[in-house]
């Protein structure tokens, strides 16, 4: 008997994965400070982030004390149910305990919004320039992703509803948009949500709406009791700081809750994050100081860009996105400076470089870099 060669044994079993999972081009995350200090050989205090929509006043103060306090636990597996964070946000935000489904971070109840609504043969909508993880979500399922081109960088919503078919089960929303940070009014929402049809999910992604002045702020939750197919997500990994342990929230119907609790792993939130996200959601003062320091950052670096002569996307998160000419090359010579922002060109950007606000010193770390960069 001739033996048989492993590698091929593992080749052939990889050509029986679907063939919409082998043609998923992989999530590409900011370039992490421990990556960029070895490649460059650079001292890793040196190096500043400003790639991934990170808070730069790190962790709220409650939440470090919360975490603390379950480390004490650890042995145990967390509650499954997540129930005081849930009880949290119920407070909160004044819904009832069956609307709340919890994540890993906000892309997990994503991926179980495209789990439990989508399937081989049906469709999903969402826009250019949109949040990455709905297409994978989408062709993860080996659901048809239908991507409506933007208008002025943003969503185009009249386009996206002619786009609905007998096939649309799942659209997505980004608001404000990663990684144009542009944004969708209220009425603009409202007349959106009237006139989807009822068998339509809409999945609002709300990942930055902490950082809106609260004149833009929409009444999405109170939609709704209006809206049964409308699902509002958000996360703890930006205003509240705790990007690290990775916990979302999705809210909506109690049946449509249900459904993706269904397909949500079990413990997929751990101990850690249940109680610093709890204590968190309670730190109104954190929040504010992000809130205000973000605004005087973005205030910073778009001063910064409009002497550079550089034009940007006017943006309602905490970040930027702007043209940078040669982005891959500009890019390039801001690592080698210790400045990492986050290239665009996989959103259909690439003439762009999106960069996040970070603390004052930072900003201007990253425009005196940017200076330097530009006249190479």
């Amino acid at each position: 008997m001739s033996a048989v060669n492993p590698v091929q044994r593992s080749s052939d079993a990889c050509d029986l994965a679907p063939g919409y999972i082998r043609a998923i081009a992989p999530y590409q995350p900011g370039k992490p400070i421990s990556e960029l200090a070895r490649e460059f050989n650079l001292d890793p205090d040196s190096i500043i982030k400003l790639a991934s929509n990170e808070n730069p006043l790190g962790v709220s103060p409650l939440a470090m004390q919360a975490m603390q306090l379950a480390i004490a636990d650890l042995a145990r597996y967390p509650d499954g149910n997540g129930f005081e964070l849930k009880q949290a946000i119920v407070r909160t935000f004044g819904v009832a305990m069956p609307q709340v489904v919890l994540g890993n971070g906000s892309n997990d109840v994503l991926d179980m919004a495209a789990r439990a609504f989508l399937a081989p043969g049906v469709e999903a909508i969402y826009s250019q320039h949109a949040f990455a993880v709905y297409p994978i979500a989408t062709q993860t399922i080996g659901a048809k992703g239908v991507a409506v081109p933007a208008r002025n960088f943003g969503h185009d919503l009249d386009a996206m509803l002619k786009a609905v078919t007998a096939q649309t089960r799942v659209i997505f929303i980004a608001n404000p948009n990663n990684p144009t940070g542009t944004l969708l009014r209220g009425e603009e929402l409202l007349r959106f949500l009237r006139a989807v049809p009822a068998s339509v999910i809409v999945v609002l992604d709300e990942a930055y709406n902490e950082y809106l002045e609260p004149g833009l702020k929409t009444d999405s939750i109170g939609w709704l009791a209006q809206f049964p197919n409308l699902v509002v997500t958000r996360t703890f990994s930006k205003a509240y700081g705790l990007a690290g342990l990775r916990v979302g929230y999705a809210l909506g119907h109690e049946a449509v809750i249900d459904l993706m609790n269904r397909v949500r792993q079990p413990f997929n939130v751990n101990s850690i994050s249940l109680a610093a996200a709890a204590a968190a959601l309670d730190d109104r003062e954190f929040v504010r100081r992000s809130y205000e320091l973000n605004a005087t950052g973005m205030r910073q670096i778009t001063q910064g860009l409009a002497k550079l002569g550089l034009d940007y996307i006017p943006s309602f998160g905490n970040f930027l996105s702007f043209k940078a000419g040669d982005a891959a090359k500009v890019f390039q010579q801001l690592l080698r400076r210790g400045v990492i922002v986050r290239p665009v060109a996989g959103y259909g950007m690439p003439g762009y470089l999106r960069v996040s606000t970070g603390l004052e010193s930072e900003n201007q770390r990253f425009l005196d870099a940017l200076k330097a960069s530009l006249a190479e």
